[in-house]
């Protein structure tokens, strides 16, 4: 199933009221929930790929979408988006790229769905480093005590090493707290 396929809303909360609509002409394809339209396809160029290679190139992305039944689209149109030299594509064009990466197209168009999407691509992307795919699998069976005090561990060596904070969400409640975990049925 595609990232951020379900309705349009922060993830678990409940539907907010549909925003009025923007009013003719007015396109903001260029600026989405804080982040560009640049940024939004950059993301997922960077986190959705195979992992057992790299990034796909732009000339896989162009010919992906073709062969899907997509819109027409070159590779140098997509780069262009990609760097924010073109910022107002077709609502077509988005999503087609949404389809082939398998987001939700809601990623470029609702501001709710876009920050539920990056939630979770920044959590694909953090399970994709080797390190910390190693230290989640050792973790696997360990007490909700024991899990509470390697969160805590890890969040005094971040701040030793003065490394900002987890990427928006990750590992976090929405309340900016380390998630609470069950407690120890047995």
């Amino acid at each position: 199933m595609p990232l951020g396929g379900g309705p349009p809303t922060k993830c678990g909360d409940p539907p907010e009221p549909p925003e009025p609509p923007d009013p003719p002409g007015h396109h903001d394809a260029g600026e989405m929930h804080g982040r560009t339209l640049a940024k939004k396809i950059d993301l997922l160029f960077h986190t959705m790929h195979p992992r057992d290679r790299g990034e796909y190139s732009l000339e896989e992305v162009a010919e992906g979408i073709r062969r899907r039944g997509g819109p027409t689209i070159s590779a140098t149109y997509i780069w262009q988006l990609r760097k924010g030299l073109k910022d107002n594509p077709t609502k077509k064009h988005l999503e087609a790229l949404a389809d082939f990466f398998g987001v939700s197209p809601l990623y470029f168009f609702d501001h709710q769905a876009a920050a539920c999407i990056e939630e979770q691509l920044n959590l694909l992307q953090s399970l994709r480093d080797e390190g910390i795919r190693i230290m989640a699998l050792r973790a696997v069976g360990l007490s909700p005590q024991s899990l509470q005090a390697i969160t805590g561990m890890i969040e005094r060596v971040r701040q030793l090493e003065g490394v900002a904070d987890a990427p928006d969400g990750v590992g976090r409640s929405r309340r900016g707290r380390p998630p609470r975990l069950p407690e120890d049925s047995a």
